[in-house]
């Protein structure tokens, strides 16, 4: 991986807390994964000496440009959120293993569960598995009304449920409920959120093969500092950073 300095298109908040930036530089034509991420340099400011990991949510090849959305909830994310158009940001990446495509033939149907800030790595894949000729449902967990973005961008490409954990917007409930309300049915799944959600789906149905996607806080973004590992099911340790953030469901040890 490399650092390339990128140029900011523009920078917008989207929900409560939330942003989404676009960024054009040369870094778009090493992105091709979903599920992968960048390392962001938040300045040159002594305290700000770590990046920012902040997922991929879609590239565009077209227009040398990507897209992310962070929650601004922290000193250097907040700093970011301060970004204006034409400022430069300095980017490492892409970084980490991302979803496989070809683990679906064309007509099958893909499953995409996306919790809070888990929701913005999956549009990317809803947008390659359309490509290819595969189906996609997806469903978005959130809090509450407030904190819903992509709704619309996500139902461009298929059916499209929302779930609020108080019920102030779309389904009340988790997004574990909708599956078993609606009683849906898929080939394998694919997921991003917080942990708790990622092992209530895998619960859901030992059977299903499925993917999900870690959320850790991580460091160096080059899998050397292994302050993000996890667990395995074989008891053995995976750098989230490195080995991750994808992983099979029946790797992991949730």
């Amino acid at each position: 991986m490399d650092t390339y300095l990128t140029t900011v298109v523009s920078n917008e908040k989207i929900a409560d807390k939330i942003f989404r930036i676009e960024l054009h530089g040369d870094i778009v034509c090493e992105m091709n994964t979903p599920g992968q991420f960048v390392n962001i340099k938040v300045n040159n400011g002594y305290e700000f000496l770590l990046r920012r990991p902040i997922s991929i949510c879609e590239i565009n090849k077209d227009k040398n440009t990507f897209v992310m959305i962070y929650r601004a909830d922290g000193a250097g994310t907040i700093k970011i959120s301060e970004l204006k158009s034409g400022d430069l940001v300095d980017v490492l990446g892409p970084l980490g293993k991302g979803y496989d495509i070809s683990s679906l033939e064309k007509g099958q149907t893909a499953l995409l569960v996306g919790g809070g800030i888990g929701v913005p790595p999956l549009y990317e894949l809803a947008k390659q598995f359309r490509n290819a000729g595969i189906n996609t449902i997806h469903i978005l967990g959130f809090n509450n009304k407030k904190d819903v973005f992509y709704e619309e961008k996500f139902a461009e490409l298929g059916t499209t449920y929302v779930a609020t954990a108080d019920g102030s917007y779309g389904e009340a409930g988790f997004v574990t409920n909708i599956i078993e309300d609606k009683n849906i049915k898929y080939d394998k799944y694919y997921s991003c959120g917080p942990l708790a959600m990622l092992k209530a789906l895998t619960d859901m149905d030992k059977e299903k093969i499925g993917y999900i996607s870690l959320e850790e806080r991580m460091a160096c973004g080059v899998g050397a500092c292994y302050a993000c590992v996890c667990e395995k099911q074989d008891g053995s340790i995976s750098r989230v950073c490195y080995d991750g953030p994808v992983y099979d469901s029946k790797e992991i040890a949730l």
